[in-house]
């Protein structure tokens, strides 16, 4: 089974395209967005060597099915989703920050965290917790919104405002979106008996107004933990169980690899590619509650996403 890990669409009116870690995204008419999302994996900003058969209409339906779950909040960039693959929209202008919220102390912060740091992006944190301990309420950590090949940074507020990154009142903005964002995130989590311990979101304006845009609440931008027998691994201090693309890196820093200079990715056999399809079909069942369904590797893929797309884009312009 190959899995799509580039493309080449040359859609009507298309005026640009930008190739992320994991997302194609072709510019229309410079008013709308085609985003492909492939079955290329990531971890520590680098692109791993193999695909992942699925995991792109993994994301893309997720995503979608958030979108739609969370536009009473805040309007999103998101039209229409017309082939499994795809999602097109709105062009915005983006905020070149993701404004992170954590909601546990993992990853990421509890490796800063155990190396001593107690304060993140600005933002103090109380001192004697332990690995996957709640905050007393969430946190917002931003990053700087890196291009292809460098590292995310982290930065404060302040640094946001005073680069011009985002106004004062726009960063406000920004911060009260994300944490009622993360909040109808967790309620959804916890009725499929999950916890969202931490996620990304990225925002733009179109026309002065505030949009949602690219993905959220999917296995590449947010982490959840299994909520039963969550305080119990607590106190005994073991591994929580998860759904998230961490297991992804800690298969990378047993083999090696933490994405610094110098060091090569592992090799990934087939196993390993199909162990983490399965990782994906499972956080989508669990979150969505509905089995995943497979569109086939038929026939030919990029024909199927090519028409699919250019018919919505002849009723958009």
């Amino acid at each position: 089974m190959k899995a799509i890990t580039a493309t080449n669409f040359h859609f009507p009116k298309q005026t640009a395209k930008y190739v992320g870690k994991v997302r194609d995204v072709y510019t229309i008419d410079d008013k709308y967005l085609v985003m492909i999302v492939t079955d290329r994996i990531s971890a520590f900003d680098v692109v791993l060597p193999e695909g992942i058969p699925y995991k792109g209409q993994l994301l893309n339906q997720i995503a979608a099915k958030f979108l739609a779950a969370t536009e009473d909040i805040v309007p999103n960039w998101r039209i229409a989703s017309p082939d499994p693959m795809a999602t097109v929209g709105h062009r915005c202008e983006p905020f070149a920050v993701e404004m992170i919220v954590r909601g546990y102390l993992s990853g990421s912060a509890w490796r800063a965290y155990r190396e001593g740091a107690r304060e993140i992006c600005g933002v103090p944190l109380p001192g004697g917790m332990k690995e996957h301990q709640a905050f007393p309420q969430p946190v917002v950590t931003p990053t700087t919104k890196a291009e292809q090949g460098l590292h995310d940074e982290d930065i404060s507020r302040e640094q946001i405002i005073s680069r011009g990154i985002a106004s004062k009142e726009e960063y406000a903005q920004l911060e009260k979106y994300a944490l009622a964002l993360f909040q109808r995130g967790t309620e959804i989590a916890a009725r499929q008996g999950l916890l969202l311990v931490d996620t990304k979101y990225e925002f733009g304006k179109k026309d002065g107004k505030i949009y949602l845009i690219d993905e959220i609440h999917t296995p590449d931008s947010s982490r959840y933990f299994y909520a039963e027998g969550y305080a119990e691994r607590l106190a005994k201090d073991e591994p929580q169980k998860q759904l998230s693309k961490e297991f992804v890196r800690e298969w990378l820093m047993a083999n090696g690899f933490s994405g610094k200079a110098g060091q090569q990715t592992p090799p990934m056999t087939e196993e390993i590619v199909a162990g983490i399809t399965g990782r994906y079909v499972e956080l989508y069942e669990k979150i969505t509650g509905l089995p995943f369904v497979r569109t086939p590797y038929t026939g030919d893929i990029y024909e199927r996403i090519e028409m699919n797309v250019s018919n919505l884009l002849a009723r958009l312009l």
